[in-house]
């Protein structure tokens, strides 16, 4: 049933779509502009949902002993029609001890992406903000970098952040180590997320 409110809401939005750009060829071609705008925003953001949809599908189902919960997957359009916000989250099941948590969040179109580039390419800057919390690393051949926070119980929790192009994949795994996070970021499918958002 999920599997078909899937389909059938992708084949919704590619009419939608298909609809927006009809009206704005359509107010185009008899001057109205700013009608025309709006109906391409409107398109792009529809694109954009199924685009993150896509992405959805090639996540990975299960990271380790976690497995991912079907009911925190997500798509949104960002505010001012500008890509996209793409979540997964998962989790390890009852009972298991210490219960370990990951989230994968993708934003295409993101704010952050300038701030996060200067301090991966400027060696100073880069210098400056390394520390025993916050390194640049790579995943994948990708600039990334990885922050490390207190947790609970004496645990720790990493964040890796990695630009690609103008989309900014964040990555937050609770209960793990530095090198069990680089581990599991490279179960992502870095190039393939990559090339579906350019």
């Amino acid at each position: 049933m999920l599997l078909f409110t899937a389909v059938v809401g992708i084949v919704v939005k590619a009419q939608d779509f298909k609809t927006d750009i009809g009206n704005a060829r359509t107010n185009y071609t008899t001057g109205k502009l700013s009608d025309a705008h709006y109906n391409i925003e409107q398109a792009m953001q529809e694109l954009d949902l199924i685009v993150g949809k896509e992405v959805l599908k090639i996540l990975p189902a299960k990271m380790d002993t976690m497995n991912m919960s079907i009911a925190d997957d997500h798509v949104n359009g960002n505010s001012g029609y500008l890509g996209a916000t793409i979540h997964r989250s998962y989790g390890t099941t009852k009972g298991m001890s210490p219960g370990k948590n990951a989230d994968i969040s993708i934003v295409t179109n993101s704010p952050l992406i300038n701030s996060l580039n200067a301090f991966l390419n400027m060696p100073l800057l880069g210098g400056m903000m390394n520390s025993d919390r916050s390194k640049s690393i790579k995943v994948q051949g990708y600039k990334a970098r990885l922050e490390r926070a207190d947790g609970v119980n004496g645990q720790f929790e990493y964040t890796i952040e990695i630009p690609l192009s103008n989309t900014l994949i964040t990555f937050k795994v609770s209960n793990t180590t530095d090198t069990e996070i680089l581990n599991l970021a490279n179960t992502i499918p870095m190039p393939q997320i990559a090339k579906l958002l350019q």
